[in-house]
């Protein structure tokens, strides 16, 4: 089968340790259901492996992507819950620890992938593959930290830190249509023209003074910590998904205990918050921008335009040719 695989780490140019072409369909395992993929989307994340971040060089070759959604053999529409083993897991040694697929086991950037049963959700009619296929990593991320982890209701203000990327764009959709008052950060102001469009209630440079907060999601680290601490109200809530830019040089543990601030942390989602994630987009209307879309077999060019960092909104790759081309959202 054609799949996009990581074969070497790349630590300062990534695509060069990426090869699409041909690789072994999955093999048939009890408690596991193999998925014919219809679209998956990029992040962030597969830029890391290719780098050999959190993916050793023991572990490759190994097909990237963590998103899909596809067809099961027996005619079933579903999208892919990404996260593998964990407590109640019953498809994996219980003393193996959580993973992405794509860590641990092949990921999506194929056309099959193998997953646990337990990781199949139903796919809403209402929603297409593509569409689907958007929301199980970045979107679910930024679904978790809203609404689970920050306990954001109606009126909260928020501060995300970068416009533009999945998380941020998932985060200014959702707030919006939640009735949250939510602030973006970023450097290109076209990209914080977006984010306005979007829904946004501010865009502002980075490090810019804003209005205190009630919850800040925090996936940059070093360079914005110290700005999202701040601009939190006395109470507030700062919710860690990430830390691209590496860990904070001052944690600022002086102003977290003199003004009773929350550092919460949230790692993707369950199961059951792609459930209802899937559930509240194909009921409300809201869909993933996409930036752009690419057949499989060019997979390495989908890549290069994550790595740009100039994507706004989601890299979609599908397994029909015809169906790709460039699609700004």
């Amino acid at each position: 089968m054609l799949a996009a695989t990581v074969v070497r780490p790349s630590p300062d140019d990534p695509l060069a340790g990426l090869a699409v072409g041909d690789r072994p369909a999955p093999a048939s395992r009890p408690g596991w259901t193999t998925v014919t993929v219809r679209a998956a989307s990029l992040n962030h994340h597969d830029l890391w492996s290719l780098r050999g971040v959190g993916l050793p060089a023991d572990r490759m070759p190994m097909v990237l992507g963590t998103d899909a959604a596809g067809v099961t053999d027996d005619g079933r529409e579903v999208v892919v819950h990404a996260v593998v083993g964990g407590p109640g897991a019953r498809a994996v040694p219980a003393d193996e620890p959580r993973s992405l697929l794509s860590e641990r086991y092949d990921g999506t950037l194929a056309e099959q992938v193998a997953v646990p049963d337990e990781n199949l959700v139903a796919k809403p009619a209402a929603l297409s593959f593509a569409e689907a296929a958007c929301l199980p990593t970045a979107w679910l991320t930024a679904y978790r930290a809203l609404f689970v982890a920050g306990g954001a209701t109606p009126g909260t203000r928020v501060l995300v830190q970068g416009a533009g990327g999945g998380f941020a764009t998932a985060t200014v959709l959702l707030g919006a249509a939640a009735g949250l008052d939510v602030t973006v950060t970023g450097r290109d102001a076209g990209r914080r023209d977006r984010a306005l469009a979007l829904g946004a209630s501010a865009a502002v440079e980075p490090g810019a003074r804003v209005p205190r907060v009630d919850l800040v999601l925090e996936s940059v680290g070093r360079a914005t910590w110290s700005h999202s601490l701040r601009s939190l109200r006395p109470g507030g809530t700062v919710v860690v998904v990430g830390l691209t830019t590496g860990e904070p040089e001052d944690p600022g543990l002086t102003r977290v205990f003199f003004q009773d601030l929350r550092v919460v942390g949230s790692t993707m989602g369950t199961r059951e918050d792609l459930e209802r994630l899937l559930h509240l987009c194909a009921t409300s209307g809201l869909r993933a921008p996409v930036d752009s879309t690419w057949a499989l077999a060019d997979a390495r060019s989908a890549l290069a335009r994550l790595a740009t960092g100039d994507a706004f909104g989601k890299v979609v790759v599908v397994s029909d040719a015809d169906e790709a081309g460039p699609a700004a959202g």
